[in-house]
């Protein structure tokens, strides 16, 4: 297995309730190189995950080679899913990281199956494929490969700036299949961006990336998301950003206020108690006390703020993948036609469940 040089300890069954007791756990890991985080390598039973949606597009796929993000991102969504392996949302989360070490070897098989369609994967739409611990699994190259050999379209979201490894054979897969990528980029202050978002590259160098897409002939969405109300919503800090985005040669931004689902909330607040304390009678009675979404009266306001400012930076307005959450993949439209076709005796391919282990 992999960094056996490095190893400091294996964790045994008992210190990890709902994961390691699993046979599906080879080993949990440390190392030098990532103070203060486990990696828990197990052997997954499925790569693909069906995600449902509405009737034109009866449902997305996606890849999660990790689970849990040392992005440590302060707002993220997926952070409940880590209950469901009895650990936390908070700092297990962060550091608690679980990798499917042969995500790409269960992949070539499900996409071998006869029913597997061909309609887009999407990744990056929970965890991100391109934090840190990519770097050593490497698991990204052979997730591109199996894809592209058998003909599926790729869509990529990412704050890793890593992506620009795999741009080559992104770029060598792009001849047999559409591939689209997206870069998230909310905020354009960097103490602030150290502060929400510590284990992630600086926006500057999430704009090189941007720039390194382009260079390789992708077009390339900036997801502008979340903004955060009187942080990171004022027009100065909205033109900045949008100049900056321009400047690194992207093609279409997408927006969206902060939403925080049940499991982030008290996550975030507390963030937000610690670093703007003037801030919280606010967020808790005019913007989330009872809701996971900002209210309506303030993402409507918020769109007729930034739209006319994309307009007015010569940006397009992206299109957002309407199931999965992602960047919309430019095969779409023909995976819509192809999911009207023959498949299982409802007319849909068989499900393939994201099982993690």
């Amino acid at each position: 297995m992999r960094w056996s040089g490095q190893e400091l300890e294996v964790e045994q069954g008992a210190t990890l309730p709902g994961l390691a007791k699993l046979s599906s756990l080879v080993r949990s890991v440390q190392t030098p190189e990532f103070a203060g985080v486990t990696f828990h390598e197990v052997l997954a039973k499925s790569a693909l995950n069906r995600v449902p949606g509405p009737s034109s597009m009866p449902f997305g796929w996606t890849i999660n080679p990790y689970r849990g993000c040392s992005h440590a991102c302060v707002y993220c969504f997926a952070r409940p899913t880590h209950t469901y392996l009895d650990l936390d949302a908070g700092d297990d989360f962060d550091r608690q990281i679980v990798v499917k070490v042969n995500v790409a070897e269960v992949l070539r098989k499900e996409l071998a199956r006869p029913s597997w369609r061909h309609e887009p994967v999407a990744l990056g739409t929970n965890t991100d494929p391109y934090q840190r611990a990519e770097g050593r699994y490497a698991l990204m190259p052979g997730i591109i490969e199996a894809l592209a050999d058998r003909g599926t379209p790729i869509s990529v979201l990412t704050k890793g700036t890593l992506l620009r490894r795999d741009l080559p054979l992104l770029t060598a897969a792009a001849q047999r299949v559409p591939v689209d990528l997206a870069m998230s980029i909310a905020i354009y202050d960097h103490e602030l961006q150290q502060a929400v978002e510590p284990g992630t590259p600086s926006t500057k160098a999430r704009l090189a990336t941007v720039t390194a897409v382009r260079e390789a002939g992708f077009d390339c969405t900036v997801f502008l998301m979340p903004i955060l109300p009187d942080l990171t919503d004022s027009r100065a800090h909205l033109d900045e950003a949008l100049r900056q985005v321009k400047a690194a040669g992207a093609t279409s931004v997408l927006h969206g206020a902060l939403h925080l689902r049940p499991g982030v909330k008290p996550w975030f607040m507390q963030w937000l108690d610690v670093h703007h304390p003037e801030l919280v009678p606010k967020y808790r009675s005019m913007y989330y006390g009872t809701n996971s979404y900002a209210p309506k009266a303030y993402r409507q306001w918020l769109a007729a703020r930034i739209r006319p400012m994309i307009r007015a930076h010569g940006l397009r307005y992206g299109s957002e993948d309407p199931v999965t959450g992602g960047v919309r993949s430019s095969a779409l439209a023909s995976a819509v036609r192809a999911a009207r076709g023959v498949g299982g005796s409802d007319g849909l391919p068989r499900p393939v469940g994201d099982t993690l282990f």
